[in-house]
């Protein structure tokens, strides 16, 4: 049986009333509009939809409890030894004359190795990208060999490559450079471990980087130097800047690498972390959590510093375009 279909009279007042009413609330008296099935069915949806995830709240639990573990308190534990020194110990054990050497040495070369990095990761992460040629599977995966390489055999590698009888320093000896066991040796090593940091995080920026705009820029009459200046470089600009703080901050903490070919001469080629095992093998552990924390507190500076350049960029570029 069907049942009658009522029509209303329009010009009846308590028909319209009716009329708003029902469009604006269903039988459990929740507020809907017309053609509220679909906004319900759209709500049970998004209600039923399972999470991968726990909850926002159960996630950042878990975040912040695995942080303090790994990151705060093994960093914390280094102020709370060094607070065990008076102030005036402290500065006499962060400013002796070694330390100071160390400290030049350290940020000096971990800061032109990055530099460096930029430029020559650039270029390298360039040429993957933009060119198709033989072997070229085998230079991309070459670029990851800092990476599975033992800092230590990367040492005693570089060492034996810029030695005076080894094959690259064989070469620069008679030309009066000398790179084994002198601060430039430093560099080397250092600019080795920081170049897949560069590379890896240009790479996929370029990747995305639509050719349509170089050749939109090449019909307006610019240049391919023009091109690259103004609009390659702009977009590429905030990954070179994350790379750079990637490979700076890999080079101050380095190790492995370092002490194979720096020859480890105090006041000449004696890196911090090195200073800071002597000090440990010396039992001297609040001396080594000083310098430790003075290398803490420069390094998170300067990594915020280049965290805000990277940020400023983005909004500049955001703006522009």
């Amino acid at each position: 049986m069907i049942a009658p279909i009522m029509v209303a009279d329009p010009g009846d007042p308590e028909a319209k009333i009716a009329v708003r009413n029902d469009a604006r609330s269903d039988a459990g008296g929740r507020l809907r509009a017309p053609g509220g099935d679909e906004t319900r069915t759209a709500d049970a949806g998004r209600r039923g939809a399972r999470r991968v995830l726990p909850g926002f709240g159960l996630s950042l639990g878990y975040t912040l409890v695995y942080l303090c573990l790994i990151v705060l308190i093994p960093l914390s534990a280094a102020f709370f030894k060094t607070a065990q020194l008076t102030w005036p110990e402290f500065v006499a054990v962060v400013t002796a004359p070694r330390v100071m050497a160390s400290y030049r040495l350290t940020f000096g070369a971990s800061f032109g190795a990055a530099a460096i990095n930029t430029v020559f990761g650039l270029l390298v992460a360039w040429v993957l990208v933009r060119y198709r040629f033989p072997g070229r599977a085998l230079v991309d995966a070459l670029v990851d060999l800092p990476f599975a390489l033992p800092t230590a055999v990367a040492g005693i590698a570089l060492a034996g490559l810029f030695s005076a009888n080894g094959w690259f320093g064989s070469l620069l000896v008679p030309l009066g450079i000398t790179v084994a066991f002198t601060p430039l040796g430093v560099l080397v090593a250092l600019t080795f471990i920081g170049l897949p940091f560069v590379v890896r995080t240009v790479q996929p920026v370029l990747e995305d980087l639509p050719r349509e705009l170089e050749e939109a820029a090449a019909t307006l009459g610019a240049s391919r130097w023009e091109s690259f200046r103004r609009v390659v470089f702009p977009i590429v600009l905030p990954a070179l800047l994350t790379g750079f703080a990637l490979a700076f901050a890999r080079a101050i903490g380095e190790y492995g690498s370092v002490i194979f070919i720096a020859g480890n001469m105090p006041m000449v080629s004696e890196i911090t972390p090195l200073l800071i095992i002597t000090k440990l093998e010396q039992y001297d552990y609040t001396g080594a959590t000083a310098i430790a924390v003075v290398m803490l507190v420069i390094s998170f500076t300067l990594l915020l510093a280049i965290n805000a350049l990277q940020a400023w960029t983005r909004r500049r570029q955001g703006a522009l375009t």
